[in-house]
C-alpha cells in the first residue's frame, strides 16, 4: 500500500487537473454566497486525498462537477486524465436535462442517480461521499454564519436531508474509509435535521420553493 512518504508531492496530472477545473468553473459560485464554486471541488479533492486514495481518485474528485456543470465533455475528461478518471466522473454526473433538453425534475435526478450508483465501484462511492461531506460541511458552515440555506434548494429541508441520508446509507459501507466519511457526514446530517436556526419552517420553505419553480423558464 502506498504512503504518505511514497506520495509525490505534486505531480503535473494534479497540476493540470487543477488549471483545467479551474477553467471550466470560471464565472460559478457557491449557493447563496459568492465564494468560487472552485473551492467546492477543491474541498472534495482534499478530503479524498487526507483519506489516501490514489491520484486518479482525487483527480476525479477535482473533476466530479465539470462534465454535470460546465461545457466540459467525457471525451475531453478522458483525452486528458485517462479511462479510469473518466469513468469515475462519468458515474458521479447526474443526467440533469431530458430528451427534448429540458430541466428535469430535483426528485427525478436524485432518484435515477441513487439506482445508478447501486453496486458502484469504491472509487466512485469515495467521491460520492466526499462530495456529500463537503455539501454538508458547506450548509453547516453557512447556518452557523447566520446565512440562507433551505430556500436555495429546490426541494424542501426534509427531502433534501432525506435524499442525503439515503445516499450515505447505500454507499457508505465496506471499505473503512468510506464509513469513516459515512459516520462523519452522520454527524453533520444530525446536527443540520435538528438545527432551528434556519430561522424558516417547512411551510415557508415549500411555498417558497413553490414560487420559483412557478417562475422558473425551462
Amino acid at each position: 500500500m502506498e504512503t504518505s512518504r511514497d506520495r509525490e508531492l505534486m505531480s503535473f496530472g494534479l497540476e493540470r487537473a487543477l488549471r483545467w477545473g479551474a477553467v471550466a468553473h470560471d464565472g460559478q459560485f457557491r449557493k447563496g454566497v459568492k465564494t468560487p464554486y472552485f473551492e467546492h471541488v477543491v474541498g472534495v479533492a482534499m478530503i479524498l486525498d487526507r483519506l489516501g486514495f490514489e491520484e486518479a481518485v482525487v483527480i476525479a474528485g477535482l473533476l466530479h462537477d465539470v462534465v454535470e456543470d460546465t461545457e466540459a465533455t467525457l471525451d475531453q475528461v478522458r483525452e486528458r486524465f485517462g479511462d479510469e478518471v473518466a469513468r469515475t466522473v462519468e458515474a458521479c454526473s447526474e443526467i440533469k436535462t431530458d430528451a427534448q433538453g429540458r430541466k428535469r425534475p430535483w426528485i427525478d435526478r436524485k432518484r435515477d442517480h441513487l439506482k445508478a450508483l447501486a453496486g458502484a465501484p469504491l472509487e466512485v462511492r469515495a467521491v460520492i461521499l466526499a462530495d456529500k461531506l463537503h455539501n454538508l460541511l458547506s450548509m453547516a458552515c453557512d447556518l452557523e454564519e447566520g446565512r440562507p440555506v433551505w430556500s436555495l434548494f429546490n426541494a424542501s429541508r426534509a427531502d433534501l436531508l432525506g435524499y442525503y441520508r439515503a445516499t450515505i446509507d447505500l454507499v457508505g459501507v465496506g471499505d473503512p474509509r468510506l464509513q469513516r466519511l459515512a459516520e462523519r457526514c452522520r454527524q453533520l446530517l444530525d446536527g443540520l435535521a435538528e438545527d432551528a436556526r434556519g430561522g424558516r419552517d417547512e411551510r415557508v420553505e415549500s411555498a417558497e420553493n413553490r414560487e420559483k419553480q412557478s417562475r422558473r423558464v425551462d
